[in-house]
């Protein structure tokens, strides 16, 4: 295991930096009907612009920040199954804690095992005083996990050029 990638273990997971390697999984991710419904369509549809959205985002967020959205892996066969971590997003002055699986992950536990692993890593080591979490009203399964993972609604908003209207969580 690169040491340098891995970002943190859970008992069933591991959650490890984003790399080119991974952009055949970003393509099906990132058009997974959940991601498509809640997070919105990125337009990337091909290998290249699947690599482009890796370099672009997560991998200059570690680069500025240390930190980043990364790739949720099972532990015992290193399947990737979806994406989680700390996001800075203009308009929020904390970072927000993201968190996707493909489908078929969706509903054993995965997600809050992950996304509360994400937040305790947060806090004490990368010691981020305050994470938020955003979603739409409509996505009745982010809010339930803001909700287990210890992040309480604050108000809605609005993000620099987004017109849809958002949940805000924070941590208290």
């Amino acid at each position: 295991m690169d040491v340098e990638q891995t970002v943190l273990e859970t008992e069933r997971l591991v959650l490890e930096r984003f790399t080119l390697q991974h952009g055949t999984f970003i393509l099906e991710l990132v058009n997974s009907p959940g991601w498509l419904q809640y997070i919105g369509d990125k337009g990337i549809r091909e290998l290249e612009a699947a690599e482009q959205y890796i370099r672009e985002g997560p991998m200059t967020a570690y680069a500025q920040y240390g930190y980043g959205f990364s790739v949720v892996s099972l532990k015992e066969d290193r399947t990737p199954i979806g994406g989680c971590g700390l996001i800075r997003r203009a308009g929020l002055e904390y970072p927000d804690i993201g968190f996707a699986l493909l489908p078929e992950y969706s509903g054993k536990g995965y997600a809050f095992e992950i996304a509360s692993a994400t937040l305790a890593h947060a806090k004490t080591e990368l010691l981020i005083p305050r994470i938020l979490g955003i979603t739409l009203p409509t996505n009745t399964r982010s809010i339930h996990l803001l909700n287990r993972i210890g992040l309480n609604f604050a108000r809605m908003i609005r993000l620099p050029g987004d017109e849809a209207e958002l949940m805000l969580f924070q941590t208290p």
